[in-house]
């Protein structure tokens, strides 16, 4: 089954998502996120359900553990990887496609992987001036930090990673909270939405999402789209090392057969993309890319980028991650790189 029909299928059933397991239920301050099931996937992969209000719902946290977390002690922390969904906000991509477990060099590293709702962009939404649920960055800030950094052994040594929309939360995280994390990589992802508008409005419609409840009307509303645009925030970035991955949008070596599909809405920026373009989403994420280098290189910033023959629906992301862990791990310092447990709090 090709990555492009495996995506399709989770966004047509993306309502449906959930999580199954034991009820768990922890006690939290009023009006705080809290863990109400956990279940052991396998040796290594746990899975929390969290009670979020900022989402406004329950969502998933994936926890791929590392040698000698189920005998930790309070005072543990282990160097942590955060891998953030992409616009389907399925969190399980990294372990199904991307195939995360089979990395040796993250034995002893806790990965953390958030699913998301469906293209909640890993933004607080707008919600035509309402603001309220779901506050998917809130979310990740203030609730899924907090968990796993209290209860799961999480240190506070950082570096992130995200997909497609998942890079787009990484780097705004990173470029508006400097020091949130120790390097970030971007796989195909929208790096200066605001350049585009018309072309993510259009494939939220597509997928039967409000765009104009996530960012506003970029007209009325371009100041809530600049606030966490990673080109934008550029100088937050400046001393955070980036890599930034991206295909351009032709066909390339590891896309499947059924191309991506063609979203309404967007034939203005079809008519102007390069001859030989079947990926629309992911021309205009390379052209984003490009932009987002070139500004971090002026400012002296540690920014690293491949771009390379390849679609939005590809399984690049399993090459690419593989390709950026160096970058990822050495930022996580000795402990990232070699691995460990740190005994007596968090870093």
């Amino acid at each position: 089954m090709s990555y492009a029909h495996t995506r399709r299928a989770v966004l047509a059933g993306a309502a449906a998502l959930g999580t199954t397991g034991s009820s768990r239920p922890r006690p939290a301050p009023a009006g705080s996120a809290r863990i109400v099931g956990e279940r052991r996937v396998d040796e290594r992969l746990v899975e929390l359900t969290v009670d979020s209000p900022a989402l406004g719902d329950r969502s998933t946290v994936a926890l791929l553990t590392p040698r000698g977390w189920d005998r930790r002690r309070p005072e543990d922390r282990w160097p942590t990887l955060y891998l953030l969904a992409g616009g389907d906000g399925d969190h399980t991509t990294w372990t199904t496609l991307f195939r995360v477990q089979d990395l040796d060099e993250l034995q002893d590293v806790l990965v953390v992987m958030p699913g998301m709702p469906l293209f909640g962009f890993w933004t607080d939404w707008w919600n035509h001036g309402e603001r309220g649920a779901p506050r998917v960055r809130t979310y990740f800030l203030r609730e899924v930090l907090r968990l796993v950094e209290g209860e799961y052994g999480a240190d506070q040594q950082r570096a992130a990673a995200g997909e497609s929309q998942g890079g787009f939360g990484a780097l705004g995280m990173a470029a508006r909270v400097p020091g949130l994390f120790g390097a970030v990589a971007a796989f195909g992802a929208p790096v200066h939405p605001v350049r585009h508008p018309e072309v993510w409005l259009s494939g939220a419609k597509y997928l039967g999402v409000d765009g104009y409840a996530v960012f506003g009307d970029p007209w009325e509303q371009w100041k809530v789209w600049l606030d966490w645009d990673p080109y934008h925030r550029a100088e937050g970035l400046r001393r955070t090392p980036v890599h930034l991955a991206c295909g351009d949008g032709t066909p390339g070596p590891l896309d499947g057969e059924e191309p991506d599909p063609h979203i309404p809405g967007t034939e203005k920026w079809a008519a102007l993309a390069d001859p030989g373009v079947v990926s629309l989403t992911e021309a205009v994420c390379a052209e984003e890319a490009r932009l987002l280098a070139a500004r971090l290189a002026s400012l002296g910033a540690p920014v690293t980028t491949h771009l390379y023959p390849g679609t939005h629906g590809g399984t690049y992301g399993h090459r690419e991650l593989r390709r950026a862990l160096p970058m990822l791990l050495n930022a996580l310092g000795p402990r990232g790189a070699a691995g460990g447990v740190s005994r007596g709090g968090a870093g």
